[in-house]
C-alpha cells in the first residue's frame, strides 16, 4: 500500500497474468503514465527501482500503486541484481521492462499462454524500435521473462545481460521499444551509454558475455565489440549495416538519420577509448541540470 501524492492511498490492482514486472528508472517522468496503463489488467505485481530521479517519476509510480524503492546507480547488472535479490517478489514469473517499452496486445496474450502451457523455463520475445515517433525495420530477439528466483544479471556498467538456466522458448508478437521523446533526449542519453561502454573498454572490463567469432549471435557481437577498433572503414560498414542489412532503409530519412546516427556513437565511443588513454583517468560523475535550491545561499527567481 502506497500512498500518492494527494495523500490517497493507491495500491496496484493484480492484472490476469502471474508476473512481476520490474523497472529501473531515472528521470523517466515522461514514460510513466503511458507504461502503466500498458500494464493495467495483465501484470500480477509492479515494482520500480529509481535511481533518485528529479523529475516526476516517483509520484506517478506511486500515484499507479507502484512498488516503488530508491537506491544509487553503481551500474546497470548492479541495479538489476539488486531488483532481483532484494524486492519483495511473490508472482511465480518475473519480466523485465523499461519504462520505454510497451507490450502489443497480441504479445500479452501470448505470454499468457506460454505460462499456463508450463514448459519453459524463460521466454525471449521481439522487440521493434521506433525512432522519431516512427517504426524502423529494427528488430531484435531478447529474453525478458523466467521464472522468480532463476535468474541474474552480468555485473557490468552497461549492457547487461540476463542469465536464466533452462529452457527458453520464443514467443510470438512485439514489444515497441519507443528509444526516446525527441532527438534531444536520445543524444544526452547516447551520451552517458557511451561513456560507460568507453570506461568499460579502457579498462578491460569484462564484457555482458565471452567474446567469440565462432560462438552465438551474442558472443559474436561480444567479439565484434572487442575488436571493432582493429576494423578497415568501420564507421561506413557500421551506418551500411544499420541502414541495410538491419532495414532501417525503408523507414525512409527517418531510418537513414538513425544509421547514420549509430555509426556516430561508434566513433564517439572510440574516441572516448582514445581520450582516456590520452589523459590517464576516466571521466568523473556529473549532475546535470537544476537540482534543489541550496538554503545557505540566497535564491533568486
Amino acid at each position: 500500500m502506497h500512498q500518492d501524492s494527494a495523500g490517497i492511498n493507491a495500491h496496484w490492482k493484480p492484472g490476469v497474468a502471474p508476473v512481476a514486472v520490474i523497472m529501473i528508472s531515472l528521470n523517466e517522468g515522461h514514460n510513466m503514465d503511458a507504461v502503466l496503463q500498458n500494464l493495467s489488467g495483465w501484470a500480477q505485481e509492479v515494482f520500480l527501482v529509481d535511481s533518485c530521479s528529479k523529475d516526476d517519476t516517483v509520484d506517478i509510480a506511486l500515484r499507479y500503486g507502484v512498488h516503488v524503492v530508491q537506491k544509487r546507480f553503481q551500474g546497470f547488472g548492479d541495479q538489476w541484481n539488486f531488483a532481483l535479490r532484494e524486492l519483495p517478489i511473490r508472482s511465480p514469473w518475473t519480466m523485465k521492462l523499461d519504462p520505454d517499452e510497451r507490450l502489443s496486445d497480441e504479445l500479452k496474450a501470448n505470454l499468457l499462454a506460454a505460462i499456463k502451457r508450463n514448459d519453459a523455463d524463460g521466454f525471449s520475445l521481439i522487440r521493434r524500435l521506433w525512432f522519431m515517433g516512427k517504426p524502423l525495420q529494427v528488430c531484435n530477439s531478447i529474453l525478458r521473462l523466467w521464472r522468480t528466483g532463476s535468474c541474474h544479471f552480468t555485473d557490468i556498467l552497461v549492457n547487461e545481460h540476463p542469465i536464466v538456466k533452462g529452457r527458453i522458448v520464443a514467443v510470438p508478437g512485439e514489444m515497441a521499444h519507443y528509444d526516446s521523446p525527441d532527438l534531444d533526449h536520445w543524444l544526452e542519453k547516447q551520451n552517458h551509454y557511451t561513456t560507460a561502454e568507453a570506461i568499460t573498454a579502457y579498462k578491460n572490463s569484462p564484457l555482458a558475455d565471452e567474446p567469440r567469432l565462432f560462438g552465438t549471435a551474442f558472443q559474436r557481437r561480444m567479439w565484434l565489440k572487442k575488436n571493432f577498433q582493429h576494423f578497415p572503414l568501420r564507421f561506413f560498414l557500421i551506418f551500411l549495416h544499420a541502414w541495410l542489412w538491419s532495414g532501417a532503409w525503408k523507414a525512409g530519412w527517418t531510418g537513414y538519420a538513425w544509421a547514420h546516427l549509430r555509426s556516430y556513437l561508434m566513433r564517439l565511443r572510440e574516441y572516448k577509448v582514445r581520450e582516456m588513454e590520452i589523459t590517464g583517468h576516466v571521466p568523473q560523475k556529473r549532475y546535470y541540470g537544476s537540482g534543489e535550491p541550496d538554503a545557505r545561499v540566497k535564491l533568486y527567481d
